[in-house]
């Protein structure tokens, strides 16, 4: 039995527009077992079975040629010529990430299907090598590098030469497997250059093609800022929150989001104490609230004032997930 272990995460934490990343205590956990013993006719030698958020929603498809977390894997395999699981290959899904609600469900599936084709392919890959595997089908690397490594994480995309320059933008139905890549061909599929440079795929509709140069310089600031104060023991509630704010994003996606304008403008530390910052998570719609003491009275706050905007919520009182993804056999 192989137990893999991915944590969710938050990207951005305010002015940290696809630099910024923290991996936090929600999991997607993997248990595999591959039996050796039998035989199946089993489609790619893999069966899958899943439990967790999102269960009961058709958007979970659990054969291994459409499921994004096994085509994943089988993108990983044949990289190194290997073209189905080794035979029977039987997955566990539990999940406890909430799917689209900007806490990274797609970079977990993406981390873990890179970490599963690791090790039933026994490729011994670096965690280093196997994010050059993630940022090949996942476009944001906060969320993907805080789910791999762990804890709180920056991110940026190293320039490559001319050559790797020209495949910075792989399509996607090019690198996963059947049925977005076609049948297999059994030709081994486009191996990411060391430390590829990838750009996001889909568009960010509701962000502007450029901004000021005082915005830009604005946010700059703050992330030189926020990852220092984000250091100190003990942490400063004035300087991280306003460390945290933010003009490149958050203020064309909160109105997306009813009642978000009015609690990032009214919830503060001097108002809440124990509060240090209050951010979107990722696109949202989730809100991340960073805080020392005061939870339970900090989180009723935003419940009762997005209710007031008649937007249902709950929350969940998360801590930093130090590991990162993790292997137990």
């Amino acid at each position: 039995m192989i137990t893999i272990k991915v944590p969710c995460s938050s990207a951005n934490l305010g002015p940290g527009f696809d630099v910024l990343g923290v991996a936090l205590t929600r999991f997607l956990v993997l248990e595999v077992d591959i039996d050796q013993r039998n035989t199946t006719e089993t489609p790619l030698n893999c069966i899958i079975h899943y439990q967790g958020e999102g269960q009961d929603s058709q958007d979970i498809d659990l054969a291994p040629d459409r499921n994004l977390l096994t085509r994943v894997a089988l993108y990983v395999l044949r990289c190194h010529d290997q073209h189905e699981f080794p035979a029977v290959t039987t997955i566990h899904i539990k999940n406890d990430i909430p799917l689209g609600r900007g806490l990274g469900s797609s970079g977990a599936a993406v981390v873990a299907g890179v970490v599963l084709g690791n090790e039933v392919g026994k490729l011994g890959l670096s965690k280093d090598r196997m994010l050059d595997f993630c940022l090949m089908i996942e476009r944001h690397p906060d969320n993907v590098a805080a789910a791999l490594y762990g804890s709180f994480v920056g991110t940026f995309l190293t320039d490559l030469d001319p050559e790797d320059m020209a495949r910075k933008e792989i399509p996607l139905s090019e690198v996963l497997p059947a049925p977005a890549g076609g049948l297999d061909t059994g030709l081994r599929p486009p191996i990411p250059p060391l430390g590829i440079e990838v750009s996001t795929a889909k568009a960010r509709e509701v962000l502007p093609a450029q901004y000021p140069r005082a915005d830009v310089v604005r946010n700059t600031q703050r992330i030189a800022i926020l990852t220092h104060a984000l250091g100190q023991s003990p942490p400063d509630p004035n300087l991280i929150y306003s460390a945290m704010q933010d003009v490149i994003h958050q203020p064309y996606r909160k109105k997306l989001i009813p009642g978000l304008t009015e609690i990032l403008l009214s919830v503060k530390p001097r108002t809440h104490p124990g509060l240090l910052g209050i951010c979107l998570s990722g696109a949202g719609p989730t809100i991340l609230a960073l805080a020392t003491r005061n939870f339970n009275h900090i989180a009723q706050e935003i419940i009762k004032q997005f209710s007031a905007a008649h937007v249902k919520c709950s929350w969940s009182l998360l801590e930093p997930a130090r590991d990162g993804a993790t292997v137990i056999r």
